[in-house]
């Protein structure tokens, strides 16, 4: 196998090459493919895109569950010089309509049951149509020689902030970023990955990529409980799990038997922060793995991470910068801020995305020059998050800029309000919006879900929050829920309650 962490970077589709012929490299419902296999598949595929869609540079969409469809397009698409428009499905009708719609997809392939949920004038003029169990077998493509700036993927963010815009990538936006993180996690061609994020998520794609990178094994799968993903664990030897937060805390709640805990050796987290708690009990539940805390953004793929050895200390930190990422945090002066001065995280350096897809106005917004001080130069992802910088260089997020809740003259960091529910002990996940409020400009709402645990949460929660905030920070009313909304990226879906409780 060649050197995993070579810093050459090379076109999308060169991933396929790396592990050793009969090493595993997927396993599916229907066998494991080898590398080999791996590889006669990818070249197999791509030859059949380069007969159906012979226009390079044109987009292909997937919409179906984890299989090889799913799995095996963000490289075939790449050999056949094509651009991989992979969609999360979860995503209902309209929703798919306005990603066709947008990317202009010239090829849409399916699960069939899906495909007939679409109505006409869904599909653009001249997109066809092909369900995912097709024949997809064609003359056998070599590898690439792309320029690894060339388009290579379009992925749409879950539009929590209006319609879903396409984040461009380049193969070499996407080979960094699968060499950075098999780098920092340290993959070996024996570790195993169990894919439970969506594939059309940067950091569930990002499971299939850095594990090929290194040589490793995929595990695909598609659960339905909590309790699927520690079945999965223990039948395929998995030894690397990543979540987003609202699952690892459905995880945490679990009886884990030792012998299936101990299989793991990484754990690994991001779209959205681990609590303290959370960490004390991932920690005592999984003690011989190691928990890797990150931050990332679609428009930059990853940005930091926590050397694990830190994460007892440091529980709330993001960490550092990534490799081939320079970090940056920029006051509201313009000029690098001081330790422990809050600013805006600025992403700078090869990881940073082309743009949106077709969207000047909104690129410009995010994608702009990066500060004189950096490193990289070019053009930078202006995060809009706030963040702060310890004197030992760990940053730490303190809110975004557009979620800050203004109430009768008061700037109220949501976050704030959720670290304290939290730590009550008495909830186990918390979101804190500003409804809309005649007297006070906007009120505080405080959803929660009551932890397993908890004894009359309902009557001792705002008894602590009324000790542990101030005045103008306490909810105007507090929402239980015995299950959060979770969005088709497996976060928990803020946009959906804001627009349930402003209604």
């Amino acid at each position: 196998m060649p050197d995993p962490f070579s810093t050459a970077i090379c076109p999308l589709d060169h991933l396929a090459l790396r592990g050793e012929d009969q090493a595993p490299a997927l396993v599916l419902r229907e066998g494991t493919y080898s590398y080999k296999d791996l590889r006669d598949r990818v070249a197999a595929m791509a030859g059949w895109l380069s007969g159906q869609v012979p226009q390079r540079g044109a987009r292909v969409a997937t919409w179906a569950a984890k299989g090889a469809l799913t799995c095996l397009m963000p490289l075939a698409a790449a050999r056949a010089g094509l651009v991989h428009v992979p969609i999360n499905p979860l995503l209902k009708r309209a929703q798919v309509a306005h990603i066709l719609a947008d990317s202009e997809a010239s090829l849409l392939i399916g699960t069939p049951a899906r495909l007939t949920s679409l109505e006409p004038g869904d599909l653009p003029v001249g997109c066809a149509v092909l369900g995912e169990g097709e024949p997809m077998e064609g003359p056998l493509l070599p590898p690439s020689a792309v320029d690894p700036d060339e388009l290579a993927a379009i992925l749409y963010t879950s539009g929590s902030t209006g319609r879903p815009k396409g984040v461009m990538l380049s193969h070499a936006n996407m080979w960094l970023g699968a060499q950075s993180v098999a780098t920092y996690l340290e993959l070996k061609a024996d570790d195993r990955a169990l894919a439970v994020l969506p594939l059309s998520f940067d950091y569930g794609q990002n499971q299939l990529l850095s594990h090929w990178f290194a040589g490793g094994s995929v595990v695909p799968l598609d659960y339905l409980t909590p309790r699927d993903v520690v079945k999965a664990i223990q039948r395929h030897d998995v030894t690397t799990l990543a979540c987003v937060p609202p699952l690892w805390v459905q995880l945490a709640e679990l009886d884990w038997p030792a012998d299936v805990a101990a299989k793991l050796r990484r754990l690994t987290n991001s779209g959205g922060a681990l609590t303290p708690g959370l960490v004390k009990r991932l920690r005592a539940q999984f003690p011989q793995a190691r928990l890797f805390a990150m931050y990332g953004l679609t428009e930059a793929f990853r940005s930091t991470f926590l050397d694990p050895a830190l994460i007892d200390s440091h529980p709330t930190s993001m960490g550092k910068a990534i490799p081939h990422a320079e970090i940056l945090v920029v006051n509201d002066a313009g000029q690098i801020a001081a330790d422990g001065e809050e600013g805006e995280l600025v992403h700078c350096g090869p990881l940073v995305a082309q743009g949106y897809w077709q969207d000047a106005e909104r690129t410009a917004e995010r994608f702009k020059p990066a500060p004189a001080a950096s490193h990289y130069g070019g053009i930078a992802v202006w995060s809009g998050d706030r963040v702060r910088r310890d004197a030992d260089g760990l940053l730490y997020f303190a809110g975004r800029r557009d979620a800050m809740i203004k109430s009768a003259g008061n700037r109220i960091s949501p976050q704030e309000i959720e670290e304290a529910a939290l730590a009550s002990g008495l909830v186990a996940e918390a979101v804190a919006l500003g409804i809309p409020d005649a007297r006070l400009g906007h009120a505080v709402h405080l959803v929660v879900r009551a932890a397993t645990s908890a004894v009359d949460a309902e009557a001792e929660l705002p008894r602590i929050l009324l000790k542990e905030l101030p005045n103008f920070m306490q909810p105007k009313q507090i929402h239980w829920r015995t299950a959060m909304p979770i969005s088709p990226n497996g976060k928990i879906d803020r946009t959906g309650l804001y627009q349930e409780l402003a209604a």
